[in-house]
């Protein structure tokens, strides 16, 4: 499983690139590895966490699109 390519909230034109916040610890997320688990498969992949509780963001279109097809082959085994 790759990395998106893009993990950063969308671009309003005209306004500075925004930057995801934990809202736990109001802190920005920073990029980094995560192992991403399912059915006792490992899979390490960047995603943006927290640095301070860990929390990580699984941007949807990851979430609904590679995920969900990573699923499905591995349940299909």
């Amino acid at each position: 499983m790759s990395a998106p390519n893009d993990i950063t909230p969308p671009e309003q034109p005209g306004q500075p690139e925004p930057v995801w916040m934990c809202a736990q610890c109001n802190v920005p997320l920073e990029v980094g590895k995560v192992d991403v688990a399912y059915l006792g498969n490992a899979f390490p992949v960047d995603l943006l966490k927290c640095p301070v509780c860990g929390l990580v963001l699984i941007p949807e279109d990851l979430a609904l699109g590679k995920m969900v097809d990573v699923e499905k082959q591995l349940e299909d085994k």
